[in-house]
């Protein structure tokens, strides 16, 4: 893998705006305008600040990754891809555990909203495998699968591949396995990315930007790091540069 110049390696970071209402993500999306990183809009902040906010970060020309891990019926997700098309989020995300049929039923509502001229392209459908905050004994003693996660998130990345998705969320240290399995294009987005000196927190499974890089991941999901910063642009900057090291 070549050496990433700065302007690639901020195309792969997304930035979690974990904030409580649409006036402190905007903030902080503000702060990092014109940087060419991803804004991820999760749980905390579509329930507080509505779809609205997916719509104005669009407007101030951002890319937007919609973590809305979806996972329900069918026909529930079809007519929810739908929406998220209709939004204009340029990635959104299902979870794998719900099957192929399930995960079908998403790209159907995509293709049915791009069709209809309610959307100008279509996003980015990847599948949720295992999450970075689960660790081995929790996979095996409280969810109760037996067998390795790796191996588990390599199974869901097989299925999201065959129901037609892009890519999935995993863990960095799952990357190469992926990849090997579905091939270099199939996509990887990985959150648990903590920088040198900077705490884990809950999460388990984790990297640093650097070794992520280096592990041949398609997009870095930060939060934290970047988020709780007292100069978000500044910490940045230092993990673009850690980037471009790999």
């Amino acid at each position: 893998m070549a050496q990433l110049t700065r302007d690639e390696a901020a195309s792969k970071i997304m930035v979690a705006l974990d904030k409580p209402d649409a006036e402190a993500a905007l903030k902080l999306a503000g702060r990092l305008e014109g940087s060419g990183v991803w804004m991820k809009v999760g749980f905390e902040l579509i329930y507080a600040a509505g779809p609205d906010i997916v719509r104005e970060l669009k407007r101030r020309g951002m890319r937007v990754f919609l973590d809305a891990k979806m996972h329900d019926i069918p026909n529930t997700i079809r007519g929810g891809a739908r929406s998220i098309t209709r939004l204009g989020a340029d990635m959104f995300n299902v979870h794998a555990a719900g099957g192929i049929a399930m995960m079908s039923a998403a790209i159907e509502g995509v293709r049915e909203a791009v069709e209809a001229g309610d959307a100008e392209k279509a996003p980015i459908v990847i599948a949720v495998t295992q999450l970075t905050s689960t660790s081995q004994s929790t996979f095996n003693e409280e969810i109760g699968i037996s067998g390795s996660i790796e191996d588990s998130v390599v199974h869901y990345a097989k299925t999201a591949l065959k129901a037609g998705l892009q890519g999935v969320v995993a863990s960095p240290l799952e990357v190469a396995a992926i990849k090997a399995a579905c091939g270099t294009g199939f996509l990887t987005v990985t959150p648990g990315i903590r920088p040198r000196g900077v705490d884990a927190g809950d999460q388990s499974r984790i990297t640093t930007p650097y070794d992520a890089v280096k592990g041949g991941t398609d997009y870095l999901v930060i939060g934290r790091a970047i988020n709780a910063a007292s100069d978000p642009r500044e910490a940045l900057d230092t993990i673009l540069k850690e980037m471009t090291l790999a």
